[in-house]
């Protein structure tokens, strides 16, 4: 089933993306193209206290929204995806969890991008220090784990790691 890549072209380079388009040929020998977009991906915590769940509300330019999501943030070049989730999780919400541990690995977009997110769970905290990125506004909020589930039921959270992550710890938690 793999397919051969012929060529690459890059097509943009930004700062957080780069797309490229490759020429491919198929294990039948159809020759065809292939729109990639690359990303360093990044990691996700859910993180659980009391029973509780931390969730993020932010506005997603893309969907010209605010949207419910687990904390998470883009991993940079090289980095551990377990560095990633916790800079990200002490940066937005102030918690350096005592106990990650990763639950699974998530491919967001298999169809266009090759982006990776490894998704993290900790329920044990201690108290570390907020830092926004220049054009992050974000806040965050422990929500009762009923409320989470009743927001996934009626499709207030629409986020693929958050739901994802809600409905791993459902499973593991019955």
């Amino acid at each position: 089933m793999k397919e051969k890549t012929l060529s690459s072209k890059k097509i943009f380079q930004g700062k957080v993306i780069s797309l490229r388009v490759d020429e491919i040929i198929t294990k039948g020998d159809v020759k065809g193209e292939r729109e990639v977009i690359s990303h360093n991906g990044g990691s996700a915590v859910l993180a659980v206290k009391d029973g509780k769940i931390l969730l993020e509300r932010q506005f997603r330019y893309p969907y010209g929204e605010e949207i419910w999501e687990i904390p998470a943030g883009k991993r940079d070049k090289d980095e551990e995806f377990i560095q990633t989730a916790k800079r990200e999780l002490e940066e937005e919400t102030g918690l350096i969890p005592l106990n990650l541990k990763q639950i699974l690995t998530l491919y967001p977009s298999p169809g266009y991008t090759d982006e990776i997110i490894g998704v993290f769970f900790a329920d044990n905290f201690k108290q570390g220090k907020l830092k926004f990125d220049d054009t992050e506004f974000l806040t965050s909020q422990w929500v009762d784990e009923q409320k989470v589930y009743e927001m996934i039921d009626s499709g207030e959270i629409k986020d693929a790691k958050t739901l994802v992550a809600i409905l791993w710890y459902k499973a593991s938690t019955k």
